[in-house]
């Protein structure tokens, strides 16, 4: 490996071509979307700079190949930043600026908007940009598991990108791409909650992605914990121009360029090779997995411009029997069982959506028209023997789809801001369920095929106001919501959500926040569908309600702008009502989401209720002298009600103390290195009942153990940590670019502990053998499941 390195650099050292690179783009007024002529745009720490013209355009020639932060700024106008712009020799840097005017519209409240602060949401807002994406050590490149370095936000130690925010459960977040909602970003996602192992959004198509935690704007709705929204670059003006990236699991090409003179266009397209690798290591499963995106940008006129956006994933989980020749008994047993546990899985789902802007002198119009549809299907043959029809433990097929229209008005206009809009949205669900293995023990079989239907409406208003030379910023709103699942629901006053936030500068690039509101989000449609044996729509019939969360928080911000700097510090509360508990097991559904399969596809009442609460800080320091890093500490407590326990139990996401400190550095001739290193409570678990579980009647339908949900989270797992490191070189030539990396995930090979695993007793040839004491029983016993390995990746990337 090391000669192949070595032979690889003198070739490249080789035909370098010492050309230059340049940066050109339009600076706009976000507000009228007219160019601001004049501006001055400077490389920090270069003497590169440039100055743009009447429409708006600049260029900065001759820029040495390298990773830059740019400034524009115009008297009159809000200094900004963009920072590590890559600029190399393949291509043009196209980077657009929207300046927005000082002491009037559109204001942000700060001394220098190096991490702009929106009036809409002053607080709890995070910002990564592609950069810090595409590079962040053990992200291999998916933006869900990015999004874990961020201060709230806890993971799992498993394989999978569930984004666990302030204590709340992963359906509770939304997210939107460019405006339009996207409901689903990971590949096998858990219906009826938003987890998954892979993400399907492709990171060389996004520019930034912020996270909202908390002070949610009035015109985002149908969330508790938060508004993730992802702004994809817009394809380039000039020419066509490709990228190619493979990795240790998948290839990645992408293209983008002009269709004419007023539409650009993105457009990438994935295919995983995953399963050779699974297959290699012996696991018991095999996924595959494919996606595509699309964004077009059409510039109508001055004042009109059409988005469109495509994103899709197809998604295949087949079962590998193949018996791997160097494995132990106990690798043998967890195979055995997973194999009599997971399900034949195939998936598919997209999101498509429009977006017309129309600008006037002070504001805008928004309309955005999208439909988006998952189809989900899981098929379990007991002993996988798909010959034998009366082995069918279950087949489940459904489908979601929604079809939303949004209207939404912004006017700016002598210091204050208004918005107002409204919302409607149709949606269909069908569903066909066999089942004789979730009631085992009960003599009751599923067998259901319905469709379901649904409106639901919404508007919201919402205001700001600066004060006091724009020290003090005081923004409110109130939305309602309503749908015709339940007669309680249909009102949406019953759903009022008011909601109000403060910023006040208390001296320069130093604020003080706070934020109250209340928030609901409808139960997901696993749950409103839900039919029983007799075709009632019983979730309906009992009158489910949107979850209502309430939420106080209050913060501070310090920015030191001159070095890149941000630190901040938060606390917050969150009271839930109405939460969905299921009636077969008596515990809240807020404690479902973190793994495969379907949530809340069961008889529920709206009687849980739960909190969350505690402190989160945060250091950020964007490129400075070649060095970055952002710095995370969260301590938190999660707690649910249940109808079968007293009082308040440790949820399901108690992680209780969550650390993760990120750090880079940049060295001469383009070598970059990264580490992450996070920490996490342990949380609650649930242990299995022996007793229930190892009846044979109950194990035969099953091929699974029981819960006890009487002791429902009553055991903790002991505390995860993992290292991961990044290690990046690029190369630039006349017409195109290289960057290869290398990206080792749990480089020190934790073995984070998880619940144990009960499983049969075998004999050799893998029967199960019967309880010599108890001929109604099988033999059972706990065997360790430890999660983490040693993951290292390495990819290409070819620009050209």
């Amino acid at each position: 490996m090391r000669i192949f390195l070595l032979v690889l650099s003198l070739f490249f050292l080789s035909t370098i071509a010492f050309s230059q690179g340049i940066i050109r783009g339009i600076i706009t007024n976000p507000v009228n979307n007219e160019p601001v002529a004049f501006a001055n745009v400077l490389i920090l720490n270069t003497e590169f700079g440039a100055i743009s013209d009447e429409e708006g355009f600049y260029e900065i020639s001759n820029v040495p190949p390298g990773l830059y932060n740019v400034r524009a700024s115009f008297v009159g106008f809000k200094t900004k930043t963009q920072f590590e712009i890559q600029v190399t020799l393949a291509r043009p840097v196209q980077l657009d600026f929207d300046l927005v005017e000082d002491a009037s519209e559109l204001s942000e409240v700060v001394v220098s908007s190096e991490f702009s602060r929106s009036e809409e949401t002053p607080l709890s807002v995070r910002k990564l940009n592609s950069n810090e994406i595409e590079r962040y050590p053990g992200g291999n490149r998916d933006i869900s598991r990015v999004i874990q370095s961020l201060p709230g936000v806890a993971s799992t130690p498993s394989f999978r990108n569930d984004i666990l925010i302030r204590g709340g459960a992963p359906n509770e977040n939304k997210f939107f791409v460019d405006e339009i909602e996207v409901p689903v970003i990971n590949h096998f996602a858990t219906q009826g909650s938003s987890g998954g192992p892979v993400g399907i959004l492709n990171v060389n198509l996004i520019k930034n992605v912020d996270l909202i935690a908390g002070g949610f704007p009035a015109n985002r709705m149908n969330a508790l914990s938060s508004f993730f929204e992802f702004q994809l670059k817009e394809g380039r003006r000039d020419k066509m121009a490709t990228q190619l990236t493979v990795g240790a699991s998948e290839l990645t090409l992408s293209n983008e360029g002009p269709i004419g003179e007023k539409t650009t266009y993105l457009l990438s397209a994935r295919r995983s090779y995953l399963q050779g690798l699974f297959k290699l290591i012996g696991l018991p499963f095999l996924p595959t997995f494919n996606d595509f995106q699309l964004k077009t940008t059409t510039k109508i006129n001055e004042k009109t411009e059409l988005t469109f956006i495509g994103v899709g994933a197809i998604d295949k989980f087949v079962l590998n029997e193949d018996i791997p020749d160097d494995e132990t008994e106990e690798e043998r047993e967890n195979r055995l069982y997973l194999l009599d546990v997971l399900p034949v899985q195939n998936q598919w789902n997209y999101a498509t959506g429009v977006k017309l802007k129309r600008f006037r002198e002070n504001g805008f119009w928004t309309f955005v028209l999208s439909r988006n549809m998952l189809n989900n299907q899981s098929v379990k043959y007991a002993g996988n023997d798909e010959s034998n029809a009366d082995n069918l433990l279950y087949n489940y097929l459904s489908q979601e789809s929604e079809n939303k229209f949004r209207a939404e008005n912004s006017i700016f206009k002598n210091g204050y801001t208004l918005k107002y809009g409204v919302n409607y949205e149709y949606a269909r669900y069908f569903i066909k369920n066999f089942d004789r293995a979730t009631l085992a023990g009960s003599g009751q079989l599923i067998s259901i095929e319905s469709t379901s239907n649904y409106n639901m409406y919404g508007g919201f208003l919402s205001a700001s106001k600066t004060l006091y030379d724009e020290r003090f910023l005081i923004t409110g709103g109130v939305r309602m919501d309503g749908a015709d699942f339940g007669e309680t629901a249909q009102n949406p006053f019953n759903q009022l959500s008011p909601r109000v936030s403060f910023s006040y500068q208390l001296k320069p690039n130093l604020f003080a926040t706070a934020n109250a509101g209340i928030y609901y989000q409808k139960p997901s449609y696993t749950v409103l569908g839900f039919q029983d044996e007799n075709g009632e729509l019983v979730n309906q019939q009992n009158d489910v309600l949107f979850i209502r969360n309430s939420q106080l928080i209050g913060g501070v911000e310090w920015l030191i702008p001159e070095k890149n700097r941000r630190l901040t510090a938060e606390v917050f509360y969150k009271k839930y009502s109405n939460y969905p508990s299921s009636l077969r097991n008596g515990i809240s559904l807020a404690n479902l989401g973190a793994d495969f399969g379907v949530i809340g596809n069961e008889p529920v009442e709206s009687n849980s209720e739960g909190r969350a609460y505690g402190l989160e800080m945060l250091a950020q320091q964007r490129l400075f002298n070649n060095f970055y890093g952002i710095a995370a500490l969260t301590l938190v407590r999660s707690e649910f009600t249940n109808p079968n326990t007293d009082g308040y139990v440790p949820s399901s996401w108690d992680n209780r103390f969550i650390v993760s400190l990120t750090a880079g550095k940049r060295f001469g001739k383009d070598w970059e290195v990264g580490a992450r290193w996070r920490f996490l409570g342990g949380t609650p678990y649930t242990p299995y009942d022996y007793e229930e579980s190892s009846l044979i009647s109950n194990w035969d339908l099953r091929n699974q153990p029981i819960l006890d949900y009487s002791q429902i989270n009553s055991v903790r797992l002991e505390g995860f940590h993992q290292l991961d490191l990044r290690l990046d070189k690029k190369y630039y030539f006349k017409k195109w670019s290289l960057n290869w990396y290398l990206d080792i995930q749990n480089a020190y090979n934790f073995q984070a502990e998880q619940p144990p695993l009960l499983v049969p007793t075998r004999d050799a040839e893998g029967n199960i053998l019967v309880d010599p004491s108890d001929p109604n029983r099988y033999q059972l016993k706990f065997i360790n499941n430890p999660a983490g390995t040693i993951l290292p990746t390495v990819g290409l990337i070819v620009e050209f």
